[in-house]
């Protein structure tokens, strides 16, 4: 029989003990890895594996980006997504609070040399420095998920935003089979500490469509939300060849099954 709504289902003390170790190794595997990339000599400071190898799905904006483009990155922060970017538009400006992750953006913009790509730091929860309709499309990646209050950010960047401007914003997925695991364990089951908020893809959609953004086409999936992660991060501070291959793996488990996928992918357009 089902649990009640909002209530967890009744664990045994055996199984709720071997959820929480999995958790914990899950959770320190990820900044495991960031720290290994570092100490392993693959970047001279502390970076995710994930941008340091190849893979399509992890650009999955770039086809939606024109040549002609002038894009915002709106939480920009070490400019993993913002360097990708800039080689597929005519020009992108990115902005963050986190200073610490604007100067690696820094860098990275002096040694590729991208003088297309502009950063600077400023609030993001706040009213943006930028006229009314004066970009074509806003990278918003990884960060409604950190923001307080998020409706007022999406009007911010729909007011920006040209007509019709678009929209690729990603976000968490707060309803695969792992995350309910972990409820039913009484543990936290958001996949970062940080999160103010994560989603079912009806509440995603629902929130866009109230910051003003109606979606330009399916939903997409990410990655597949393993209990095992953290050990693959943590592979990929000492092997990005492993790393990668795992990620694949990953990554087709989600195409395969979108309901246990870590979360949501849309490109949108500004609604009238």
């Amino acid at each position: 029989m089902a649990a009640p709504p909002g209530r967890a289902r009744r664990v045994n003390p055996l199984a709720r003990f071997v959820v929480r170790g999995v958790d914990l190794v899950n959770r320190r595997g990820k900044s495991v890895g960031v720290r290994l990339v570092r100490l392993t000599g693959k970047r001279p400071y502390a970076i995710h594996p994930k941008h340091l190898v190849e893979q399509p799905w992890h650009d999955w904006y770039l086809p939606s980006l024109r040549p002609t483009d002038l894009v915002l990155d709106v939480g920009c922060s070490n400019g993993g997504h913002l360097v990708r970017a800039a080689a597929r538009c005519r020009s992108i400006i990115g902005f963050d609070h986190d200073l610490p992750q604007l100067r690696i953006a820094a860098r990275e913009i002096r040694e590729r040399r991208l003088g297309k790509a502009r950063i600077f730091a400023w609030d993001i929860t706040g009213r943006f420095p930028f006229p009314d309709r004066t970009f074509d499309a806003a990278l918003f990646l990884d960060v409604i998920e950190h923001l307080d209050p998020r409706v007022a950010v999406l009007g911010e960047i729909r007011r920006v935003l040209k007509d019709p401007g678009r929209l690729l914003v990603s976000a968490p997925n707060r309803d695969t089979r792992w995350r309910r695991r972990l409820r039913d364990a009484g543990l936290f089951a958001y996949s970062d500490p940080d999160h103010k908020i994560e989603y079912n893809r009806d509440e995603f959609l629902a929130e866009l469509r109230q910051g003003g953004f109606e979606p330009d086409g399916p939903v997409m999936p990410v990655v597949l939300d393993t209990p095992w992660a953290g050990l693959i991060d943590a592979a990929g501070g000492l092997s990005l060849s492993l790393y990668d291959r795992l990620s694949r793996w990953k990554r087709e488990g989600a195409v395969q099954r979108p309901a246990e996928s870590t979360g949501f992918r849309v490109v949108a357009r500004k609604r009238r």
